[in-house]
């Protein structure tokens, strides 16, 4: 707020002090006229006595007159001059020719010298000084008083619209995370109402499709598991009786093949369940050593390959850190297979904690993968080109359920390159204590 009050403010000021500047001058000069003629009326009286006190005295003693008049009509200045010393313009020695007076104009259109004829070689000229320093000093804190108004005013009348974006900006946020809930709860009243109403109603379509989204996503795993169960309890009745090599053959592949769509099934119902904001992350403090130990543990009967060397590189300054220990185990072990199908022979699990939270990164020594591709391998069931076969592959939905279960505790996941010279797999989680 403070920031778009400073902007705003600002603009204030400087249209504000250049209108003062400058709206003055352009109405002087286009009425100049007036403003000179308004000036001499107001001073034609004392213009006249000015000048009978110089008609009732002889000529030798006008100066006396003069020093009289200054004495009189101090601090205003009374000079007697002679025309042709006192550096008229043409159009001024016409007016004085004429008998009237000449004006010169100061700021707003005030007078600053006013020229009076007393016969066809002198005149009488009298000059206002400029104000004093105290009388500057007022008219400056004037000016300060109506910028502190302009401001008091300005703060007034932005206070609403800002806590209303704030609403606004805070609903989007939570949107973001998830909370699909969540509403700008925002009056038809407030300058953004309209603004904050077709938000609310894009929000309730939004919540509206993703639960349906949910919810036939959830129908169709839990109906497929069904059959699923069936067949692989059919095949399995197949399998123990006495077949043909062949036949058996093609009956484990059969199985194979259910199994890995029972899993993808398993994969979409995690997925589906990630994306539910009402299952909140479970936090408990555990120990980092022994539960990177039990991740570790987990992947290592799976490793296939047993040259793969896996090493651990802890720089924790403190043993605990509240995590959610499944979702987090999940992310890990997801990572750790992404890393075991694509290194060469090594991999390399990193821990540090520090105050503001724990960073675990997994390395591998494989090919890498593109900087342009660093982000949409977190997109569901997306693979990279050279991982389009299963076998290597897998569904493409590890890398987005690993990055689903770390947002939901409010960390991140991101894809970097390895000091290994493979990928680099950086996991953040934010210190919550």
């Amino acid at each position: 707020m403070f920031r778009v009050l400073l902007r705003l403010y600002l603009i204030t000021i400087v249209t504000y002090s250049a209108a003062i500047y400058l709206v003055p001058t352009l109405v002087i000069q286009l009425f100049e006229h007036r403003y000179m003629n308004y000036n001499i009326e107001q001073t034609r009286g004392q213009q006249k006595l000015i000048v009978k006190q110089y008609e009732r005295a002889p000529v030798e003693r006008w100066s006396q007159v003069t020093e009289q008049l200054g004495r009189d009509f101090a601090p205003l200045k009374v000079q007697l001059l002679l025309r042709q010393d006192a550096r008229y313009t043409p159009a001024e020695e016409q007016l004085l020719e004429q008998g009237k007076s000449v004006v010169r104009l100061g700021e707003w259109g005030w007078m600053e010298q006013i020229s009076s004829p007393i016969n066809d070689q002198f005149v009488v000229k009298l000059t206002i000084p400029p104000d004093p320093l105290d009388m500057n000093v007022l008219y400056w804190a004037i000016n300060v008083l109506i910028i502190a108004a302009l401001l008091a005013c300005l703060l007034v009348w932005l206070r609403p619209h800002w806590r209303d974006l704030e609403r606004l900006k805070s609903t989007a946020g939570q949107l973001g995370q998830g909370n699909m809930a969540e509403r700008t709860g925002i009056p038809a009243s407030s300058s953004i109402g309209s603004l904050a109403s077709v938000f609310d109603t894009m929000a309730d379509d939004i919540e509206h499709l993703l639960n349906q989204q949910r919810d036939l996503l959830n129908a169709v795993s839990h109906e497929l598991r069904t059959p699923l169960t069936r067949l692989d309890f059919g095949l399995a009745l197949a399998l123990s009786e006495d077949l043909p090599e062949a036949s058996r053959e093609r009956l484990q592949s059969l199985v194979a093949h259910i199994r890995e769509l029972d899993e993808l099934v398993l994969e979409l119902l995690s997925y589906s369940r990630l994306q539910n904001p009402a299952q909140l992350p479970e936090r408990v403090s555990v120990v980092l050593d022994e539960f990177i130990d039990s991740v570790l543990g987990s992947v290592d009967d799976e490793l296939e390959n047993p040259e793969i060397v896996i090493e651990v590189a802890l720089d924790c300054a403190v043993e605990r850190f509240s995590l959610d220990p499944r979702l987090t185990a999940r992310a890990l072990q997801n990572l750790l297979r992404n890393a075991t199908r694509y290194c060469d022979k090594r991999i390399q699990v990193g821990v540090k904690v520090c105050p503001k939270g724990c960073e675990i990164w997994v390395d591998d020594d494989g090919i890498g993968i593109p900087t342009d591709q660093r982000e949409r391998i977190f997109e569901p069931f997306y693979r990279l080109d050279r991982s389009r076969d299963r076998a290597t592959g897998g569904f493409g939905l590890g890398l987005a359920i690993s990055r689903r279960a770390l947002e939901a505790q409010g960390g991140t996941l991101t894809a970097l390159a390895s000091p290994l010279g493979g990928a680099r797999f950086r996991v953040w989680l934010p210190n919550v204590d």
